[in-house]
């Protein structure tokens, strides 16, 4: 699939964790600055002649109602579809009750296209011409109405429904609350239904998602060609910001002397992906390629907020009081998880930070205190409680060099984690400095590279599409350019 066997120019076999993950980050940059950008050129800059693995775009046109009412059911579409493919915990809600609506309970929406037999009986019986004439001749049998339905939604339901025919069998004497019942049941039969659909489709979507995800976003695009405008923008500005971090080759002769180094296309798109990681959702929505996946990252990004958070108040803690309170597990799990708790739910627009972290550094000073004390230390001066506090508190400043090294390092190790064919090998191998919040991290990291590795295997011909046009729309053609398609070089690289 696109950009799904992408592989490292190296990696590395370092004893220490973190200089493990450092130094495979920097190898694989500095290597892939030439090597990737030698192997792709070429090809990113021949043009494709196959359709099904280039993406296509249309000149800007005015829509019309009905094209833009077919690019939402198709964005509909794709959104359930991946939904359903990415979340095994997906399932709809029965929806609120009709007050009027015994047209739309009918009994025939659970029917199996064969059930002619009993199709026709429902028909006979719930007719509704005749129940109206039966009824202006006070002739209906209300009751028996009631009673056949009942039996018959015994027949179709799950069997978790069980118990609800069974109170509707046990009844009321009141046949309006009897009918409410009846079209609530139904309404849980009919999302029962739905459910069990959603479990069958299930492995078909997931062995024709991709395709079917691809197909999808072409169509939306082909009728709305501004739709990968902020993809665009996403992947340009990694460019850039790669370009403009990367020193000017160091030839002191030749052609090259003095000319910057061109970031490879793979470099850029990994760069793309960790800058999702920090993506400010307040200030514009995320890329068009990530839209069916927006809460699924603000989720991750608000569960690395807090373990960063967690992690730089612990190492404020025991590089400031060192010695007295290391190789204490014990205190060091208490420490984590009473932080842990104050910090829960810190991505919200109405928690006071600030307010959270006195209390931390409070809550944080009894402790110490009191482990200090048993083990016969001194307790912690008010100057040094006081020092404590105001480092702890310092790390909302975004200048903190605390909180910077922190967020440096996690993004080493999610760039480890991006830039290795086998990410799962270096899941458990986070930065020095990180150890306290490894759990964490290793779920974090497994969840967000199995949502890169699917967005790069459906999106993959789109984004070789952006980067050809970003990097070489302006370069000139090898002499001898080779004969496969942008995409083929993305595919197998």
């Amino acid at each position: 699939m696109p950009l799904n066997d992408e592989r490292p120019n190296s990696t590395s076999s370092g004893e220490d964790q973190g200089s493990d993950v450092e130094s495979s980050s920097e190898r694989c940059d500095s290597m892939t600055l030439n090597s990737d950008l030698e192997c792709s050129r070429d090809s990113f800059t021949s043009d494709s002649s196959s359709k099904h693995c280039s993406p296509s775009s249309s000149p800007p046109k005015t829509l019309t109602l009905d094209e833009v009412m077919e690019s939402a059911r198709d964005l509909f579409n794709l959104s359930l579809s991946h939904e359903i493919v990415m979340n095994r915990n997906f399932h709809l809600e029965p929806n609120s009750l009709p007050q009027d609506s015994l047209d739309e309970q009918i009994l025939l929406s659970f029917l199996n296209p064969g059930a002619n037999r009993m199709r026709t009986q429902i028909m006979e019986v719930l007719d509704m011409d005749l129940i109206r004439q039966q009824a202006d001749n006070d002739a209906l049998d209300i009751q028996g109405l009631a009673s056949y339905i009942i039996t018959t939604m015994g027949k179709m339901c799950a069997p978790v429904r069980d118990e609800e025919i069974k109170k509707l069998r046990e009844g009321t004497d009141n046949i309006v609350t009897l009918f409410k019942e009846i079209f609530r049941v139904l309404s849980l039969m009919r999302a029962d239904m739905v459910n069990c659909t959603i479990e069958n489709l299930r492995p078909v979507l997931q062995r024709q998602s991709v395709e079917y995800e691809r197909a999808k976003f072409q169509s939306i695009l082909d009728k709305t060609p501004s739709a990968l405008d902020r993809t665009t923008s996403w992947i340009k500005s990694a460019l850039e910001e790669l370009q403009s971090s990367i020193a000017p080759t160091e030839q002191t002769n030749g052609p090259g002397k003095g000319q910057p180094v061109v970031p490879g296309p793979f470099q850029v798109l990994n760069a793309a992906f960790i800058r999702i990681l920090t993506w400010d959702y307040s200030k514009s929505p995320p890329p068009e390629t990530w839209m069916t996946d927006e809460i699924r990252l603000q989720e991750i990004q608000w569960q690395l907020q807090q373990c960063q958070a967690v992690n730089e108040v612990l190492l404020i803690v025991y590089s400031t009081i060192g010695g007295p309170i290391q190789g204490l597990p014990s205190l060091s799990d208490r420490l984590k998880r009473m932080i842990s708790v104050l910090l829960d739910g810190m991505h919200r627009s109405d928690f006071n930070l600030e307010e959270s972290l006195e209390g931390i550094s409070a809550q944080i000073c009894c402790e110490l205190n009191k482990s200090l004390t048993e083990r016969s230390y001194p307790a912690l001066t008010p100057a040094l409680q006081g020092t404590l506090t105001g480092q702890i508190c310092n790390i909302t400043h975004k200048d903190n060099p605390i909180r910077t090294l922190v967020e440096d390092r996690v993004q080493q190790y999610f760039m480890a984690l991006i830039s290795d064919p086998k990410p799962q090998s270096k899941i458990e191998q986070v930065p020095a400095g990180l150890t306290a919040i490894k759990p964490e991290l290793a779920i974090i990291g497994a969840k967000f590279i199995s949502l890169v590795n699917y967005n790069k295997t459906v999106y993959g011909p789109f984004y070789a599409d952006i980067l050809r046009k970003l990097m070489f729309s302006n370069s000139q053609p090898a002499a001898n350019p080779p004969q496969n398609t942008a995409q083929d070089s993305v595919t197998h690289n």
